[in-house]
């Protein structure tokens, strides 16, 4: 049954935009469309800009999560939907986000995207909170948008997905002109949900998922009893963006697909196994997290090494996520028969997995077999679980479990030990259920914290150091003790500890590119800037850098891949018809990271005190830590330190080489701040705001109200 109905003139992208929006309250199923305005694509481009825009003017500074004006804001960018480049499919989604408060960004493949662009929509903004399940529909070829009551059984990702394909398409072809947005049931119980956005696999004869993982954004979906998004639109081709130069776009995409074609393969072997190339050269270095982030290397990390998932995944066909992506990463093991849970015995797709989600749901939690890892890869998919999250929560579950802070009695009979796969299954079918212990472990890491200290009298100190959460989101899969920099990647962000504004590790510790405090703040700079940039306009980060051009090692700035920022510029001059630099860009991104900063402010977030990080994304915290390295950690205290550890305990080692830690990263935070034009409590100054000319009253208003405190 149709609760509403909206009909709209279609329309002509003009330059990458469509100058108006999409707004759907589905408390009153009011529905109509906005402008965007001049000001909104001057200051802040689109995608995460437009996304931070509305959701500023939707919310007030006491608004939670699940207050119905919290919103959900799906944006694009001027860029995405073309399909000369690799990469351009991407959608950005904004919302507060259940763990942290604070605004949240996911950046997420799939089709959904680029057809609610050609629909004719900019952003789709969604508000309040239906009575009851519903399906929002949209047709862009027909110019109707319809709220619907969700009459199907089907909650689960791939099944819901899959039946709403189908029940929208006219027949097999027209599939793939569908895309389907839906978390699943876990999100229902948990603060840790994602949502799935949809394509169809034409060669699998099946719809795929891509994630927005971070932050709890699925939780909020199903607050808002969505119980579904739909956009169908039949008529994709390479123009539909009207670009100013269409010559540039197949140019520069012509340049690009030739050195995928020539270099992925010596280089990466995207097209093989995506991300997951790097499982066996992170424990190389040792970076991959082991044991909630103890250790990182494990003498089992062969078993699930890079060359297992490419004997597992389907080969030999293009796997990207949206058209023309030559990078095809969008690996799928398919005909995957899942051992537990309410999907035993039936053969499914399993997406992936991506490196983050080998590390979170294998190395992390003890799980070292390929086929468990792709199982839990699968349920949380079609649950609704970020990854990352349950991977991190459940290995602090664990060290606790071992600790003796948790037993089998506080956990309901589950035996959370270190590599206890059965256990790890078993919690997380108890958060799809909203049963037992998952239903304190779904509410992440910085609420059980609490819970253990005020229930169980645990050590708050000893949590806060081995808690790997900061901002209250999970920390994603590096384990970054050995470098400064990425210590700084992921404690001073605006969203939280996420590897998608700054990877450092390598330039910092391996290659020891950023020996100074200002070289790493330089780095802290411009990285995040630039990655805010592909979260502007609709594009993935991963053929910026994950493939690099034959001579790009002599290069000014290898570490930047200059030529492929020049591809960027001159893409969004060809379809835009400006004429923008590399410095202008990185001014883009400049308005809206530091506009993102301000609403963290307004919202009792974003100084200083809460870019403090745990300890042990620092140094070890506890002895077996620092035995597991003391040859290392003893020659830094002789060499950096200048204290000798010759006939210390190991305690008192330890407290030496924390102080030293600690003193290094608040020096570090010192410089960055600086850099980014901030105060030294992390706020941007409103000499900085003028510099990048978003001097707009109501940011002035917070910053000069942190002044006055």
């Amino acid at each position: 049954m149709n609760l509403a109905e909206y009909r709209y003139e279609l329309g002509k992208i003009e330059r990458g935009y469509n100058n108006r929006s999409l707004y759907i309250n589905l408390s009153d199923n009011n529905i109509k469309e906005k402008e965007v305005t001049q000001f909104m694509k001057d200051k802040f481009i689109g995608g995460k800009g437009f996304g931070l825009w509305y959701l500023w003017n939707a919310v007030s500074p006491e608004t939670k999560w699940n207050d119905p004006e919290n919103e959900i804001v799906i944006a694009h960018g001027p860029i995405a939907g073309i399909t000369q480049y690799a990469g351009a499919g991407k959608s950005l989604v904004v919302t507060i986000s259940p763990l942290t408060g604070m605004p949240m960004d996911s950046n997420v493949g799939g089709y959904f995207g680029p057809y609610l662009k050609f629909s004719g929509f900019d952003a789709l903004e969604l508000q309040g909170k239906a009575d009851k399940d519903v399906i929002v529909y949209i047709d862009g070829n027909k110019g109707v948008v319809q709220i619907m009551e969700a009459d199907i059984e089907e909650k689960d990702s791939h099944l819901l997905s899959e039946r709403l394909t189908e029940m929208f398409a006219d027949n097999e072809e027209d599939k793939r002109n569908i895309s389907v947005v839906s978390s699943g049931t876990a999100a229902e119980h948990t603060l840790i949900g994602l949502l799935n956005f949809s394509f169809y696999d034409l060669r699998r004869k099946g719809t795929r998922l891509k994630q927005a993982g971070r932050g709890g954004i699925g939780t909020v979906l199903r607050d808002k009893n969505i119980r579904a998004l739909v956009v169908k639109f039949q008529g994709t081709k390479g123009n539909l963006n009207n670009p100013a130069d269409q010559g540039i776009l197949n140019r520069t995409g012509i340049k690009f697909h030739k050195e995928m074609c020539y270099l992925d393969e010596k280089q990466n072997n995207m097209r093989k196994i995506g991300t997951a190339n790097i499982i066996e050269v992170m424990d190389e270095y040792d970076l991959l997290p082991t044991h909630n982030y103890k250790f990182g290397s494990h003498k089992d990390t062969y078993k699930i090494s890079s060359d297992k998932f490419i004997a597992r995944v389907t080969q030999g066909m293009p796997d990207g996520c949206w058209y023309g992506c030559s990078m095809s990463c969008a690996k799928a093991a398919d005909d995957f028969i899942p051992q537990t849970g309410p999907y035993k015995g039936q053969k499914v797709i399993v997406d992936g997995p991506e490196y983050e989600n080998a590390a979170a749901l294998g190395s992390n939690v003890g799980v070292f077999d390929r086929d468990r890892v792709l199982e839990m890869n699968f349920y949380c998919d079609t649950y609704g679980i970020d990854t990352i999250s349950f991977g991190t929560l459940t290995a602090f579950v664990m060290e606790c479990y071992e600790n003796g802070i948790l037993n089998k009695e506080r956990t309901g009979g589950l035996e959370l030990n270190f590599g206890n796969k059965e256990a790890v299954m078993e919690l997380l079918h108890q958060m799809a259920r909203g049963e037992g212990f998952g239903k304190i472990a779904g509410q992440g890491v910085r609420r059980m914290k609490k819970i253990f200290v005020d229930e169980y009298d645990a050590d708050p100190d000893f949590l806060q150091d081995i808690g790997m959460e900061q901002k209250g989101l999970e920390y994603s899969e590096y384990l970054s003790k050995e470098s400064l920099a990425q210590q700084g990647g992921y404690g001073l962000t605006n969203k939280g500890p996420q590897h998608d504004e700054a990877w450092l590790i390598f330039m910092d510790m391996v290659n020891n590119q950023l020996p100074t405090f200002e070289d790493k703040a330089e780095a802290l700079h411009y990285f995040p800037m630039f990655r805010t940039w592909f979260g502007l306009m609709g594009l993935c980060k991963l053929p910026w850098n994950d493939i690099a051009p034959a001579d790009n090692k002599y290069t000014d700035e290898p570490a930047k891949i200059p030529e492929h920022v020049q591809n960027y510029v001159d893409i969004f001059n060809g379809v835009t018809g400006k004429n923008i630099d590399k410095h202008e860009l990185i001014v883009q991104s400049e308005r809206v990271y530091n506009f993102q900063r301000i609403f963290n402010i307004r919202m009792g977030y974003g100084k200083r005190i809460h870019d403090k990080t745990p300890y042990r994304s620092m140094g070890p915290v506890t002895e077996e830590e620092y035995l597991s390295r003391q040859e290392r950690y003893d020659s830094q205290l002789k060499e950096l330190v200048g204290f000798d550890p010759e006939g210390k305990t190991t305690e008192e080692k330890m407290k030496v080489l924390r102080k030293y830690r600690e003193d290094q990263y608040e020096k570090l935070t010192d410089a960055v701040y600086k850099r980014r034009g901030w105060t030294m409590d992390g706020v941007p100054t409103i000499e900085k705001l003028k510099e990048i000319g978003i001097d707009i009253p109501e940011l002035i208003e917070v910053v000069d109200g942190v002044r006055l405190e």
